[in-house]
């Protein structure tokens, strides 16, 4: 059974960073194109950052240069690393998991729809 695991969530003040992790089980990252989501309240859900089975990144503008997205060398672990975080990041972020085996350009990297499995989220709330 496939399931994905958010932490590192949290508080923290403009400025700040903060990594997120997602912990895979029943599967690895090997096969897998991978991506954060985040929601804020009253918002629809968006991709922030997407990393594609063949290695390709994708980001949302209005994280790039601050947000990396990565996996450990077992692929096992996805991580979001959150530098220089705004107010504007508070969200609930989620890790998710597309299909076995399947590529993504990027118009369908940071598109919910193209992801099957997803974990439970991690509040990350950004003080100014």
């Amino acid at each position: 059974q496939i399931q994905l695991v958010e932490s590192g969530g949290g508080p923290v003040q403009a400025g700040g960073s903060l990594r997120l992790s997602c912990a895979a089980s029943g599967f690895t990252y090997r096969t897998y194109s991978v991506a954060w989501f985040r929601q804020a309240p009253g918002k629809e859900r968006e991709g922030v950052a997407a990393l594609d089975i063949d290695g390709d990144t994708n980001y949302a503008n209005s994280v790039k240069g601050r947000f990396t997205v990565s996996t450990d060398n077992a692929k096992k672990n996805l991580y979001l690393q959150m530098n220089n975080l705004k107010p504007e990041d508070t969200a609930r972020y989620y890790c998710a998991a597309g299909r076995p085996g399947q590529s993504m350009n990027k118009f369908q990297a940071l598109d919910a729809a193209w992801y099957d499995y997803w974990g439970q989220g991690a509040q990350v709330t950004v003080s100014s």
